[in-house]
């Protein structure tokens, strides 16, 4: 049976997807993912108050950022920062939208890039490598015979 990530279209699936690409993210030694030392103090993002709470934010963020380049190539950091964006609440004046970090962002794409999930588009961006989208189809298989 193949199946593609992209026919798993429900977001309980999605979240199901990103839970266990994180798994394999955290705990196979080919896709393993260095931690920097920074992750338990770094803020996600400008408007954010404090840090995560969740010690794994790093590896859900990164398999998050996997699913998102292989269900639409050509994202690069300032997608990203769109992506994960949210509201600055500015007290008693109106909330804005505003950018997440670049930083995390960017070393999260060399990360992936590093253990070849994603490879550079000529375009702009990055793109899922052959090896990379073959590992997410797998995920796609596990979890569509779990449900």
């Amino acid at each position: 049976m193949v199946c593609k990530l992209y026919y798993i279209i429900e977001p309980r699936e999605f979240e199901s997807v990103t839970k266990y690409m994180m798994d394999q993210i955290r705990n196979q030694q080919k896709l393993h993912i260095e931690l920097p030392d920074w992750t338990d103090i770094v803020k996600t993002a400008t408007f954010k108050e404090l840090a995560p709470y969740d010690p794994d934010w790093y590896y859900i963020r990164s398999a998050s950022m996997a699913r998102k380049i292989y269900l639409r190539g050509g994202l690069g950091v300032g997608a990203f920062r769109r992506i994960y964006g949210g509201s600055k609440r500015n007290g008693s004046r109106p909330p804005h939208f505003c950018k997440s970090s670049g930083a995390i962002a960017r070393h999260i794409l060399q990360q992936l890039q590093r253990i070849n999930i994603i490879d550079v588009d000529p375009k702009g961006g990055r793109k899922i490598s052959s090896s990379g989208q073959r590992d997410l189809d797998q995920v796609a298989g596990r979890i569509a015979v779990a449900i």
